[in-house]
């Protein structure tokens, strides 16, 4: 079932979003910004955990958040490659976070609308959480746009990094191809969320006095298809290591 898929990919970047941003805890440049990446990690988490067991239901497989997120290898996940990168400097994760949280906002606003009342669901909730997100980043790019030269030069360095992994978020994938076609969800095809996306990219950009990237020279693809890059095995290891160490255990 091509909805089913389709919404791993989405519980995928969630999970694996989540983990990056818990590395920041005792990383950040303020204690208030510890708190500030962890309850975004824990609002993304809590996404992944609503997603995992509906997929399991949609699939027929009947597996659970416990399955999705500790059992299974780095080639059976479906993230877009933008959400495992390693923790740069602080610069990098909030252009990061821009684009992830803004893109979320024209996801979860589209799956509110969703004819699947579990997808639904996560969508009326996550909208409210991921729009903090968005202001959070938004406040953090202007800040260090419009600040000292030094951190004009780093935050205008991050979001020519983050260039690359952008696009894959708008993929029109054969997976959300069919789940578009399929309706059983209701789903929005990746490439009709990116118009509003941009728009709000730009104009935080615009107000941080800094500038759109050009074009990259190459870009990233294959996580829908279970093709990441090196991050993401030491991702997956050290976020399952105490489960895969001690099976069939409960805590």
């Amino acid at each position: 079932m091509a909805s089913a898929t389709y919404l791993l990919g989405l519980a995928d970047d969630a999970l694996i979003y989540a983990q990056r941003l818990g590395e920041w805890m005792t990383n950040a440049p303020q204690i208030e910004e510890d708190m500030a990446l962890g309850n975004i990690a824990l609002d993304l988490l809590g996404q992944a955990r609503a997603l995992y067991p509906h997929v399991g239901e949609l699939d027929g497989t009947g597996r659970g958040e416990d399955d999705f997120a500790m059992l299974r290898y780095e080639r059976e996940f479906r993230n877009v490659h933008l959400v495992e990168q390693e923790r740069g400097d602080f610069a990098q994760e909030m252009a990061r976070l821009l684009w992830f949280s803004a893109y979320q906002v024209e996801l979860h606003r589209s799956l509110s609308g969703a004819t699947d009342e579990v997808v639904r669901g996560v969508g009326q909730k996550a909208v409210k959480e991921v729009r903090y997100h968005l202001d959070h980043a938004q406040q953090w790019v202007v800040r260090l746009g419009d600040g000292t030269d030094e951190s004009h030069r780093r935050m205008q360095a991050a979001l020519d990094w983050v260039a690359p992994y952008v696009d894959e978020l708008f993929d029109d994938d054969p997976v959300s191809v069919a789940a578009v076609r399929e309706g059983s969800v209701g789903v929005h095809s990746p490439a009709s969320l990116r118009p509003a996306v941009q728009h709000v990219v730009e104009l935080t950009v615009s107000q941080a006095t800094l500038t759109m990237p050009d074009p990259p020279a190459w870009r990233s693809r294959g996580g829908r298809d279970g093709i990441h890059s090196r991050p993401m095995g030491y991702l997956l290891a050290e976020l399952q290591h105490i489960a895969r160490s001690h099976p069939g255990a409960t805590w």
